[in-house]
Formats: structure tokens, C-alpha cells, sequence
């Protein structure tokens, strides 16, 4: 038997392994097939892409800001498992008079790696879920960024949204040697053109999620910047703190030797 207490302060003991499990958010998804739970896990949102078999097979209970309380009810789970920022509150306290809702917040790499280690205990896959961890945290001890960029990381358009340096993406940039611009900002700060200008980025990088920027985009922001170099990412790679991140060192690395290949005019 395992005791885990989420952030919310909440204590999870079970004697034996949840066989019923929903995860409501995309990276918590990946990482619960990483731990080999795929008989246990009977729903998902619609933005769990990952793993494909799964979206396209498993039961899906709406999205991370309107799960569908009814839908959820009928799967008659024994553990739901959610996270502060990608759910919404109310509805979390409705889900809790269902069954057990295990909340995590992860705001950094060892926050994340902590929640790895958590959800591997209530679910019983606690071997698996340390082994992950540590080959996760391998890989980020080991990476040394070729050099470090005054950089903005967008996310939204129209307003324009970046990050704060309370985010889960800050402590990517910080791992990937881009130096967010707004750290001394909270959460989702918008930002306007005059702004961005004023700010002087070395480099500007444009998230393809949640907003889909595209290569298109690229030329909007030089001519705000005409001396940044400005490039599309993969945002699940900065954004997704599950199983994920054994994936974004190695995109780390190449941005970094793609960004010393940009030629700006």
C-alpha cells in the first residue's frame, strides 16, 4: 500500500491498483502508457493525442476545460487524475464526489519528475515510474547548451502571449539556454508589438501550441525584430512534463545548433 499526497494536500492510499483510471491532461495521458497501464486507463480528453491508439480507442470525456461530468460518472472510475493548471477547479470538486481525483502542479523539472515518481506509487507502477525518471533526469544533468539567448517564447496571438517565470516552460528555456525575457513576470503575460521591439530579443520562438503558429508567422515577427532570429518550436517539448521529456533534450540540442545555422539579413 502507497500514501501520495497531491498539492492540494489531499492524501491517496490504495491496497490495491486502480483499475479504472481518467486522465485528464495530454502529458499525464502519455505518461500513464508509459507505465504500462494500458488495460487500466478507461478515459481520456479529447487533446490526449498520445499515444495514437489510445486517442483513437479510448473513451473520451470532452476536453481539460469542459470534461463532461455525466460521461465520466458512466466509466465508474476508482482514480481520476488531473492537474491545478489544465483543469478547472469546479469541475475537479465535482469529479471528487465520483471518486479519488489526484491533482498534480508542476511548474519545474523536479516538480515534474516528483509527479512521475507520485503517480507510479498510486498506481502501482512504481518501478517503472523511477526507472523513467531517472533516465529523464539523466539526460538533462548531462545536456550543456551551446550558448544562452535573451529570448521571448510566444504562445498566443491576437493579443499576443508569452510565459512568466513561474511557468513549467520558463525552467525548459532556462534547460535549453534560452533566457526568457519575462521572467520577472507571472503565468501568460500579453505583450504587444511596441513591447516586443523595446525588449531587443535575441531570439523569438513561436510555440506551435496552443496557438498553431506556423512559418508563415516567422516574417510578422522580423520585421518587428529585424536583428532576432526567429524560429518555429514544438511546444509539447517545452510543455509537456510527463514521459515527454525524454524527447526534448535532444530537441533542445538541435535548436540550438539550428538557431547558430540562422542567417538573419
Amino acid at each position: 500500500m502507497f500514501q501520495v499526497k497531491d498539492h492540494t494536500g489531499n492524501f491517496f492510499e490504495f491496497e490495491a491498483p486502480p483499475q479504472r483510471i481518467i486522465s485528464l491532461v495530454p502529458s499525464q495521458t502519455e505518461l500513464l502508457y508509459m507505465l504500462g497501464l494500458e488495460e487500466r486507463v478507461v478515459g481520456i480528453t479529447k487533446f490526449c493525442i498520445h499515444p495514437r491508439h489510445w486517442y483513437k480507442h479510448k473513451n473520451r470525456v470532452g476536453g481539460t476545460k469542459n470534461v463532461k461530468i455525466a460521461e465520466i460518472q458512466s466509466l465508474n472510475p476508482n482514480l481520476v487524475i488531473a492537474n491545478k493548471e489544465e483543469n478547472v477547479k469546479e469541475q475537479i470538486e465535482e469529479i471528487e464526489k465520483i471518486c479519488p481525483v489526484y491533482t498534480t502542479m508542476v511548474d519545474s523539472l523536479s516538480s515534474a519528475l516528483q509527479m512521475i515518481h507520485d503517480i507510479g506509487k498510486i498506481t502501482f507502477a512504481t518501478r517503472r515510474a523511477e526507472g523513467l525518471a531517472k533516465h529523464i533526469s539523466n539526460k538533462f544533468e548531462k545536456f550543456q547548451p551551446m550558448r544562452r539567448y535573451r529570448t521571448l517564447y510566444l504562445i498566443w496571438k491576437d493579443p499576443y502571449m508569452s510565459v512568466g517565470g513561474d511557468t513549467f516552460i520558463n525552467n525548459m528555456m532556462q534547460y535549453a539556454g534560452f533566457d526568457n525575457l519575462l521572467t520577472e513576470q507571472t503565468r501568460y503575460p500579453t505583450i504587444d508589438a511596441e513591447q516586443i521591439k523595446q525588449l531587443q530579443p535575441e531570439v523569438i520562438l513561436l510555440s506551435s501550441e496552443p496557438y498553431p503558429f506556423k512559418r508563415k508567422h516567422i516574417q510578422e515577427f522580423q520585421a518587428l525584430c529585424p536583428a532576432a532570429k526567429v524560429l518555429t518550436v514544438q511546444g509539447d517539448l517545452f510543455s509537456w512534463y510527463g514521459s515527454r521529456l525524454l524527447l526534448s533534450v535532444k530537441y533542445f540540442e538541435k535548436l540550438q545548433r539550428k538557431i547558430a545555422r540562422v542567417n538573419v539579413d
